[in-house]
């Protein structure tokens, strides 16, 4: 079973080389929260950075940057691989077609790997938890008061079209994101930063509201694309928003060379790529041509897969892992299967019970429904047990909350004492167990007690509250994952049943539920907020009480709680990596006592399956996706 493909498909820790923030963009609310993470994991300065003025190749968070200024490559490239062939994909997500090339705009779905073309003014290292080094820009100038900074652009950097990267195009891609032309969470993420402001034709200024130390990194790592982009031969101007197949002018190694009917899309590396010898490039992006299949469900692309039709398949289902990914080419060395192990955090997946909704307003109804998902059953019949049970939002990572709370997660939870549930000044709750002595009965004995505390009660062959009125709701699937999900959905509602809870499973077309999602028009779905390593802005997109008022943000909780929003703003102004884990700690407790989310499970390895002949490098990064990795480290060793 998978885990953790669902809505926010594209998990990426930080803003790393190999991953790209706007690759998988479609437009919709949870592909959108997956930037939010990016742009929320961008490394904050640490305090003697912020204190003075200085301009540098690279930036960290705590102490110093891992690589020096002279360093060549980083540690997990090959700088030797060679390059050619054309590597072929399928879906990297549940979309199965494309309608436009802008992935910063709400309506749509973006063609994959559409990342390829666009970078940002600094990118990351894949081997540190927060380190960000130099890309389009050459030196970064962060004030001594930390109330703005400078980025001077690598007078080598060039956009597609041969146009020299400049501070005007900068400003345009900054104005145009904070404008109502692209998708309402940009003007979130940015609106912290005032303005940005050309200094000299390679200078631009960001100025801040305020001191905050991850503004300097949120600025570097924006996405910057040509201010030609959209204009026409007569100088007219397409509107952002309205921008469909026009082909974008970013600076990234790859340029569109076809595209069939929003079903595939292809690739070409740049001959004239600028940034190819920057030591953040070298040993990336050694394919010569990138290839997307979009299949019509997960079926065809496995069984396309099997048939040699693309090169590698990242696979998040544990039953097809053991059982489906066999076969003669498997078994001749054809195909071949690895698992890479990575040390992401793992993110957090399951049921979101939409707060927006009445019948999930009282935490005991929530604590209850989550009682009856037996893991343990599902781990042994459907996951082969490759799993483990996720009891954290940041599970994986020093950022779980663990014992009882600190003396600086108390300064933050104290205020809120009268408005919190006791448990959260307790230890975190354990995820129910049903492993002997533990067992589902006695779960949903449990489970129907806290039912009858909140009101509800077994009569008339359903459970009903004071009104009369039964229990019933829907979980939300779309097309292309219920085969996935099904076989977890349907004896999670057998449990329910029990209680005498009606849960509906209803399936519908990816576009429609996507447009029901961006309008929180649902009452429980699955969802899986990708892994970050450094929380930031992103998780006041994910939990802060605004957002959730805004259609399409990634609040999909709809949580809305003074307490949390006191939290975020401790953990978005935190100075010290103590501060920070004190925050993090402080909003762990309170959304796993709040049983937001029935949580699913994890794993700390990536599955891949691949053609012989794909090679990749000997060092692994720590913090990566697989498809990102796969697209900017891997190469064909077989001339193709």
């Amino acid at each position: 079973m998978t885990t953790g493909t669902r809505r926010i498909n594209a998990p990426r820790p930080g803003w790393r080389t190999l991953i790209r923030p706007w690759s998988r963009m479609r437009g919709t609310a949870v592909s959108r929260a997956a930037f939010a993470m990016c742009l929320g994991s961008f490394i904050a300065l640490s305090p003697a950075t912020a204190q003075r003025a200085h301009a540098a190749y690279a930036i960290a968070q705590y102490g110093e940057p891992k690589y020096p200024r002279d360093f060549k490559h980083f540690d997990y490239v090959n700088p030797d691989a060679p390059r050619g062939g054309t590597l072929v994909l399928a879906n990297p997500d549940r979309s199965t077609s494309f309608d436009k090339f802008n992935p910063f705009t709400l309506r749509g779905s973006a063609a994959p790997g559409i990342g390829l073309l666009f970078e940002s003014l600094a990118t990351g290292s894949a081997d540190e938890v927060a380190s960000a080094y130099g890309l389009l820009a050459d030196d970064i100038d962060v004030a001594s008061d930390g109330m703005s900074t400078t980025f001077h652009i690598n007078p080598h950097a060039r956009f597609s079209n041969g146009d020299s990267v400049t501070a005007e195009d900068v400003k345009f891609s900054f104005d145009t994101l904070k404008s109502p032309k692209a998708a309402p969470q940009f003007a979130a993420y940015f609106a912290d930063i005032t303005r940005c402001v050309i200094v000299d034709p390679a200078t631009v200024r960001f100025e801040f509201k305020q001191r905050d130390r991850e503004l300097p990194l949120l600025a570097g790592g924006m996405p910057v694309f040509s201010r030609k982009w959209g204009v026409k031969a007569d100088g007219s101007r397409i509107a952002f928003d309205q921008l469909a197949f026009e082909k974008p002018i970013g600076s990234g190694p790859y340029r569109i060379e076809s595209y069939d009917n929003g079903r595939t899309i292809t690739y070409k590396r740049d001959p004239n790529y600028w940034g190819d010898k920057l030591p953040v490039r070298v040993g990336t992006y050694n394919f010569e041509r990138i290839n997307y299949k979009l299949y019509s469900d997960a079926t065809a692309r496995l069984e396309a897969f099997k048939a040699g039709e693309y090169d590698a398949l990242v696979e998040n289902v544990a039953r097809n892992w053991v059982r489906r990914d066999v076969g003669k080419k498997f078994d001749s060395g054809e195909l071949i299967k690895r698992e890479f192990a990575h040390h992401n955090g793992t993110g957090m997946q399951g049921f979101i019970l939409n707060q927006r909704r009445p019948l999930f307003g009282d935490v005991r109804v929530r604590k209850a429904l989550d009682l009856a998902l037996d893991f343990q059953w599902l781990d042994r019949q459907l996951f082969y047990n490759q799993y483990k049970r996720i009891d954290s939002y940041f599970v994986n990572t020093d950022l779980q909350a663990k014992g009882l709370p600190s003396p600086g997660e108390l300064t933050l939870l104290e205020p809120w004492r009268a408005k919190l549930e006791p448990s959260v000044f307790g230890v975190p709750p354990k995820q129910p167990d049903t492993d002997p002595p533990g067992s589902l009965r006695a779960n949903l004995l449990e489970a129907r007690a806290l039912l009858a505390q909140a009101g509800w009660n077994y009569r008339d062959g359903a459970l009903r509250n004071a009104k009369g009125e039964p229990f019933v709701f829907e979980i939300l699937d779309d097309s292309g994952s219920s085969a996935v999900f099904e076989p977890v959905i349907a004896p999670y509602i057998r449990n329910l049943q029990k209680l005498g809870i009606e849960a509906r499973f209803r399936v519908m077309d990816f576009a429609v539920y996507q447009k029901r999602l961006d309008a929180f028009d649902f009452d429980v779905t699955t969802i899986r907020f990708p892994d970050v390593q450094v929380p930031g802005a992103d998780m006041i997109d994910r939990f802060g009480s605004k957002a959730a008022d805004e259609p399409g943000s990634g609040n999909l909780i709809g949580l809305k709680s003074p307490a949390v929003d006191s939290i975020l703003r401790a953990l978005v102004g935190a100075q010290t990596r103590e501060q920070l884990v004190d925050s993090v700690h402080a909003l762990d407790r309170v959304l796993v006592n709040g049983y937001y989310m029935i949580p699913h499970w994890y794993s700390a390895t990536h599955r891949v399956a691949f053609k012989r002949g794909l090679a990749w490098p000997a060092t692994l990064p720590l913090y990566y996706t697989a498809e990102g990795w796969i697209t900017s480290m891997w190469w064909f060793a077989a001339p193709q």
